[in-house]
């Protein structure tokens, strides 16, 4: 039975953030299991929808994510030798890392609006088939100039994947699930650090191989299928449920009942302009927010195979497993504190103490005197980073008004981008100047706990809010 706090969130809000967002990962509930505690709770037709739906287009999705995250920081491997041969400095990786998100925050806005234009599926294919031979290409690479141009141009070309794929999710599921196709997709990010330490290590020994040093290998061998993915999702990704010859006609029309009366019942926005929406204090809060714990996560995401090989003395293979146990490690927490948030109704505060836990980890990992403490410490921060994302992201439509929700996700998802480029290129001019990491994970753990401040900041807030809506809702029972 649910507690008073959850009902009355669940009547204040649109089902989406208040949805369980990750179930246990057996099978039938990863995929097919759709029952929702919403007092709209579908019937049979709604779950065999739902079920063929989550079966026909999550696993290429979630296929296509994996990839994308991939191509995005395989470079941290890459710089293993890479930043030697091309005698690269920590600031010219840092710069170079970072401007793959200058590229995706300038581009992310129009991409969106040719998303629209040219259709979900038409653009999902572009995005990944541009950037899949742009990550190959990283193998040419032999300047500054050049590093900087083409990891600039990769942004670019995966500007508006994430928001794109949420616009696409949005034509087929309707709010009550649409949670929870969304967590599973996220769940691709912790899923590719599993995939890239795994197969990282064994591609940098093909250094000399055909005449090819093993961190062109690496570009060449995880870009490439990106393409092959583009053209699979151009294949094989439906549309819309109206042209679908896998769904009922009943199927058919109840998601496209559910979908029409989800757009009556939110109405027209008030306004489409995402700079405009940065007036808003709660948006300009949540992007403050983002930009810390974002520009964290990537600054130490794109240096860890450095980091740990310095601090741990392992071997390039066995960093690579040491990453990729701690996205096995990232995968597991996320579900975990998806369903713990959902049955405590408190992301914010889940988000909390797991950014309090990341900001300890980078501490420990500066300080720790032994090898096992630094391993443990990492693992410490693969468990958390990725999680505080999906908490907080996902809790965006408890601060904001359904209104004001689109727009405004677009502005702080822009916003954010900007940490993950400045913070790299600081951490690598530290680098160069200390000759080491700890000035830097030092600076990067008090950036966590200004994060960790704001989020309670803005759970306080949400807190409040719910009071609120409680207190309307007795006086209104009251008076009938």
């Amino acid at each position: 039975m649910e507690g008073p706090r959850e009902s009355s969130a669940l009547k204040s809000r649109l089902s989406y953030p208040r949805k369980k967002l990750l179930t246990n990962a057996l099978p039938d509930e990863l995929w097919g299991t759709m029952a929702t505690r919403d007092s709209k709770t579908p019937g049979a037709v709604g779950k065999s929808a739902m079920r063929k739906a989550l079966w026909h287009i999550l696993p290429l999705i979630l296929l296509s994510y994996l990839c994308a995250y991939m191509d995005r920081v395989n470079v941290s491997f890459a710089a293993i030798q890479m930043n030697v041969d091309l005698s690269f400095s920590a600031t010219v990786y840092g710069l170079g890392g970072g401007l793959f998100f200058l590229g995706y925050a300038l581009f992310e806005i129009p991409s969106n609006m040719l998303a629209v234009r040219y259709g979900s599926r038409r653009w999902l294919a572009r995005i990944m088939i541009t950037w899949g031979l742009l990550s190959a290409a990283m193998l040419f690479v032999q300047t500054p100039t050049h590093f900087y141009v083409m990891r600039f141009l990769l942004g670019v070309a995966e500007a508006g994947f994430y928001p794109g794929v949420i616009y696409y999710f949005a034509s087929w599921f309707p709010a009550c699930h649409r949670g929870r196709a969304v967590s599973r997709f996220y769940v691709a990010s912790p899923l590719a650090s599993v995939v890239m330490g795994g197969i990282s290590g064994a591609l940098l020994g093909l250094d000399g191989v055909a005449d090819l040093r093993g961190w062109q290998w690496l570009f060449l061998v995880q870009g490439l299928p990106s393409v092959l993915v583009g053209l699979l999702v151009l294949r094989f990704l439906p549309d819309k449920p109206a042209s679908i010859s896998w769904l009922t006609t009943e199927e058919r029309a109840w998601i496209e009942g559910e979908l029409t009366r989800e757009a009556i019942r939110i109405g027209e926005p008030r306004g489409h302009n995402p700079l405009a929406s940065l007036r808003n204090p709660k948006v300009l809060l949540l992007a403050a927010t983002g930009t810390l714990y974002i520009g964290v996560t990537t600054t130490v995401v794109l240096s860890a195979p450095l980091l740990l090989l310095r601090n741990t003395g392992l071997d390039a293979r066995h960093v690579g497993f040491l990453i990729s146990f701690g996205g096995v490690l990232g995968a597991a927490v996320m579900l975990l504190a998806g369903d713990y948030a959902d049955r405590r109704g408190d992301r914010f505060l889940n988000a909390f103490w797991l950014t309090v836990a990341m900001a300890a980890a980078l501490v420990l990992i500066a300080i720790a005197p032994s090898t096992p403490i630094v391993i443990a410490a990492y693992l410490l921060f693969a468990a958390s980073c990725f999680t505080i994302a999906m908490l907080v992201s996902s809790g965006w439509a408890e601060v904001l008004h359904i209104r004001e929700l689109a727009v405004g996700a677009a502005a702080i998802n822009s916003v954010c981008q900007l940490g993950a480029f400045a913070m790299p290129f600081a951490w690598g001019a530290a680098r160069d100047a200390t000759g080491g990491f700890t000035l830097g994970l030092v600076s990067l753990a008090v950036l966590t706990l200004a994060s960790a401040t704001l989020t309670m900041r803005i759970r306080i807030g949400v807190r409040h809010k719910r009071r609120l809506d409680s207190a309307v809702s007795l006086a209104t029972t009251t008076s009938q």
